[in-house]
């Protein structure tokens, strides 16, 4: 559930925080009150793009945060499947935008943007006021049957998924197989050329960053041997070296030792110096002894690089990748070597492959058209709840003629809202007040079977009066007892079915525009709406309307909790 609501320094947001109840949560205010930066926030909390001039002006930074209460076993387990832990039942999602650039955390830990809306998917599902016309789009309504039989189908759909890589893979190595006698030995020569060609570098893995490192050793030789030779000079080679000079400061201090404790103490620190230092001027001495610039094997080095760099260059990166690709075009070649042999083992595993993938495919197919017919018995149930007086709702299937990871169905819901009308393709019949409503009848189902506990519809009442409109407030109430519902509605009748009621309201504060949200009282509420049934002018009349109503929707939640 979601808990709470911060937002700062968003649009005209300057600071706003909402505690959200169980049940159904109206959002109400005046057109241009701030009612979709709402939604916005949230959208921005979930991982969605950040909107250009979002953050308002001057401000240094924008935040929002969301709160959920995760107390479903389900659902702590899916999201320690992403390695996201609930502490004490809470999970805390927020973004920070600076400068246009944002930081998204779950639990005070950053993550990337894609872990966010993974995990907001399963805490989460938010309804915008256009995503109605996603129904017609016939590709989602696979998309939504499947959310629907997820339960059946998840594991069979694995299987899919990898009976149709191997399958693809067979199919893209089998018509790339198809080579005549000439192609066939233009390849083999060509491979017996580039095998022959890395076989006899002799590459050993590694050897490059050996012989890079030798490299820069020997090409900086001079330097080197420049900088050791000074050092040694002043150390112990020339006249008042560092070892000369040592040595005179020790006979000095030699000759008075005896005199003072302390000084006999000094000579024995001086006399370790003296030994550091002759041991460091005989290892250098060594080093320069051994490390003469050979120009002979400066150039072995150089042109044994030229060389894995020519085969870097054309068969990879690295000598292990080299050597890598080199197995792989021996494999070819023996492919090739015997190919008719190859050629009907090829055909042999793809048929084999493509007899796995259909069966799967069956499968798949079976599942989807049974539970086809209980998602759109149910859907049909609930558009009847929605003043949808005689509907038949179905969805049709088709078969492709080639397979895709998702099978080779293709299915299409499909309506009549009027009796006698035979079932035609939802786009062209259902107006946007309809799609709408069925969109709401599909949320209602899916919400049936799944664990996300909020829901957050944005204007759903798009193109709905009346009559209608007092059955989608019903849904919305049933809908609300299962699950917590966040709806932004324009209509009183919605409104009035509230559990807890919300005002978004626009004011001006020093010659700046803000937007607050604050939970109505009971009477409160009753003023709201009767604004939103009267207007500007709200009379004694309008509000005694308007009180009525919030009784009559009293009385029908308590029905509907009897009827449930």
């Amino acid at each position: 559930m979601l808990q709470n609501l911060h937002v700062k320094n968003l649009a005209l947001i300057d600071e706003a925080e909402v505690e959200f109840m169980p049940g159904l949560n109206i959002l109400s205010g005046e057109t241009g009150a701030g009612k979709s930066i709402i939604i916005g926030s949230v959208n921005l909390a979930l991982g969605e793009k950040v909107p250009k001039d979002m953050v308002r002006e001057n401000a240094p930074y924008g935040l929002v945060e969301l709160v959920f209460t995760v107390e479903d076993e389900k659902q702590k387990k899916a999201l320690e499947e992403l390695d996201i832990f609930p502490e004490e039942d809470t999970v805390i999602l927020s973004r920070k935008i600076v400068k246009g650039r944002s930081t998204a955390k779950i639990n005070g830990e950053t993550l990337p943007v894609s872990k966010i809306r993974e995990a907001a998917a399963l805490l989460i599902d938010i309804h915008g006021q256009h995503e109605h016309q996603s129904l017609l789009v016939k590709k989602n309504h696979m998309n939504i049957l499947d959310a629907y039989a997820k339960n059946e189908l998840q594991e069979k759909k694995e299987d899919l998924k990898k009976y149709y890589g191997e399958y693809k893979k067979l199919k893209t190595e089998l018509e790339a197989a198809s080579l005549d006698k000439e192609e066939r030995a233009r390849e083999i020569s060509f491979l017996e050329y580039e095998v022959h060609e890395i076989e006899e570098a002799d590459l050993k893995p590694g050897e490059d960053l050996e012989l890079e490192q030798e490299y820069r050793r020997l090409s900086n030789g001079r330097k080197i041997m420049e900088s050791v030779g000074a050092a040694y000079r002043k150390t112990g080679e020339d006249f008042e070296s560092a070892s000369e000079l040592v040595g005179q400061a020790l006979k000095e201090i030699s000759a008075v030792s005896s005199y003072d404790k302390n000084v006999e103490n000094l000579e024995k620190e001086l006399m370790e110096i003296e030994s550091l230092l002759n041991d460091f001027n005989h290892e250098i001495a060594e080093y320069i002894s051994d490390a003469q610039f050979d120009e002979e094997s400066f150039a072995q080095v150089e042109a044994r690089l030229d060389t894995l760099n020519h085969l870097k260059s054309k068969y990879g990166g690295t000598v292990e990748e080299i050597l890598e690709n080199c197995g792989e075009k021996r494999e070819r070649l023996e492919k090739l070597a015997d190919y008719d042999s190859y050629l009907e083992n090829l055909k042999k595993n793809f048929t084999s492959a493509q007899e796995k993938l259909e069966k799967c495919c069956e499968k798949v197919s079976k599942i989807r058209k049974k539970e086809a017919k209980v998602l759109t018995e149910a859907v049909g149930k609930a558009l009847m709840e929605l003043n949808f007086l005689d509907v038949s709702f179905s969805m049709e299937f088709k078969k492709l003629e080639h397979y895709t990871q998702n099978g080779y169905d293709e299915g299409e819901f499909m309506i009549s809202t009027n009796p006698g009308e035979p079932l035609k393709p939802l786009e062209k019949i259902a107006s946007g007040g309809e799609l709408s409503r069925i969109m709401l009848a599909i949320k209602t189902v899916l919400a049936d079977t799944d664990s996300i506990e909020t829901l957050i519809f944005d204007e759903i009442d798009t193109g709905i009066s009346g009559r209608t409109a007092q059955m989608v407030s019903e849904k919305m109430s049933v809908l609300g007892r299962n699950h917590q519902v966040i709806c932004i509605t324009h209509l009183p009748q919605i409104a009035a079915m509230a559990d807890s009621h919300y005002l978004i309201e626009k004011s001006v504060n020093n010659q700046t525009t803000i937007s607050t949200i604050r939970n109505l009282t009971e009477e409160e509420s009753v003023k709201e709406l009767a604004r939103m049934l009267g207007g500007v002018k709200i009379t004694d009349t309008v509000l005694e309307s308007a009180r009525e109503m919030k009784e009559l929707a009293a009385n029908t939640k308590k029905t509907l909790c009897e009827e449930k």
